[in-house]
């Protein structure tokens, strides 16, 4: 059910309220985005992978050393397409540009608080449990 003209006014005040109050957390849920595959890379790396397959064991079938090394050349290189087809979809969306030289800080400081929070979790688990 779409929103109402004045459910929407509501909602982009709040979301300029929250960007002005916690733009970390702002920014945060601004990444949070769910990442995707180029489709075509993922078709193409799959129909790799399964030549890949193919050519390695018929050459491990046949007395053909160079066609299992041919083989296994092409699933490298079918693998790389599937995992870059991720990569560079993630990196498009990301909210820090590589050449910041912080990125590295804020993915330390993202994996800090992801751990806080996990500890938190089992904290509260057990201590629920022991009441």
């Amino acid at each position: 059910m779409p929103l109402s003209e004045h459910e929407q006014r509501l909602l982009e005040q709040m979301e300029r309220a929250l960007y002005a109050d916690d733009p970390k957390l702002a920014s945060t849920l601004r990444g949070a985005q769910v990442r995707g595959y180029d489709r075509r890379r993922v078709i193409g790396g799959a129909i790799g992978l399964l030549l890949g397959v193919g050519l390695l064991l018929a050459g491990v079938a046949l007395p053909l050393p160079l066609l299992g090394i041919g083989g296994f050349l092409v699933m490298l290189g079918a693998a790389w397409l599937l995992t870059s087809s991720y990569r560079s979809r993630s990196a498009t969306t990301s909210t820090t540009s590589p050449s910041d030289p912080g990125q590295s800080k804020a993915r330390k400081a993202r994996s800090a608080g992801f751990m806080s929070r996990m500890e938190e979790r089992w904290d509260r688990r057990r201590n629920d449990g022991q009441n």
